[in-house]
């Protein structure tokens, strides 16, 4: 079968011929190239990275053998054995969600991985009330401009969009944000983030980036304000001092999809999924064939402001 192939840490996939997978398999529809995959490709991820070569790609959309239509996700796949940028991806210890009748598999496939970690955080690891001020960092992102719409969607009196990209933050405020910020031409974070809420800062922080931005957000953030944590696109360090947390009586949580019990993996996929075919959740999504992963690889890992799947 065809197939992206990895041959070295660090290597950009090629597409090649490759075995075909044993044991269950889906015929993949759609396969997204994810950050995660970028990070097991470098062998920076904790896990490590499968045995070389291999085929990358940790999650798809695919058909069953019976015919059903499921997003797989989870386990081995990707992260230590073969991943689902191919034709065929082998079910093993993956999850297989099936996905809503009559839903494009590239858009099911997009609101995997990238949708969730914009959705859960909100919805499942520290639910929204209703009236949070919410900052969205990492907001020109796939993910972040999904959190940007959930918090909208799940009850914000306030959300303020983040980024480094103008033409990101224009497309978050068109998303419902109400104020953006540019994060790399805002001089003092701390100040801008406070500025951007009255002066009394957001009583909720969104942060797939971690590093200086998320530092900067802890200080500028309310008393009782609740911090979720899912990347370190900004760093993988994050200086913080004890008293902005503790004296402000802060939640400091951290997400990860992977930690989702399957049962809540799949309910708020679902839900997820019924908001974007309503229109209530929009995400730019762009197919690429097979032929061109390479390209798409490297558009991934410079920040390609839109979420590329993989239509083998």
């Amino acid at each position: 079968m065809r197939a992206a192939l990895i041959r070295e840490v660090g290597g950009v996939p090629e597409p090649a011929e490759v075995a075909a997978p044993a044991g269950e398999t889906i015929e993949v529809l759609a396969a997204p190239i994810n950050p995660i995959d970028l990070s097991v490709s470098r062998g920076i991820l904790a896990t490590g990275h499968p045995d070389l070569p291999y085929v990358p790609g940790c999650e798809a959309v695919g058909r069953t053998a019976d015919g059903r239509t499921v997003w797989l996700f989870g386990g081995s796949l990707g992260r230590t054995a073969d991943g689902a940028i191919a034709e065929r991806a082998a079910v093993g210890d993956a999850k297989a969600i099936e996905v809503p009748e009559g839903v494009d598999p590239a858009l099911a496939a997009a609101l995997g991985i990238a949708g969730l970690a914009g959705w859960l955080p909100l919805a499942w690891r520290a639910p929204l009330a209703g009236g949070e001020t919410v900052l969205v960092l990492g907001a020109t992102g796939s993910v972040g401009l999904v959190a940007v719409q959930a918090a909208r969607l799940l009850g914000a009196a306030r959300v303020v969009a983040a980024g480094r990209s103008d033409a990101g933050l224009e497309r978050a405020a068109e998303c419902g944000a109400d104020a953006t910020i540019r994060l790399d031409e805002a001089g003092d974070l701390v100040a801008a983030f406070r500025e951007a809420f009255d002066g009394v800062g957001p009583s909720y922080v969104f942060d797939p980036l971690w590093g200086e931005p998320a530092a900067a957000a802890v200080r500028a953030a309310a008393p009782r304000a609740t911090i979720v944590n899912l990347g370190q696109s900004a760093g993988a360090t994050s200086e913080l001092a004890s008293a902005d947390v503790r004296f402000k009586n802060l939640s400091l949580l951290g997400h990860t999809n992977f930690a989702v019990p399957e049962d809540e993996l799949a309910e708020h996929y679902r839900r997820l999924v019924g908001h974007a075919v309503a229109g209530e959740i929009r995400l730019d999504v762009e197919r690429v064939p097979l032929a061109d992963v390479a390209d798409a690889w490297r558009r991934q890992s410079e920040g390609a402001g839109t979420k590329l799947v993989v239509v083998p």
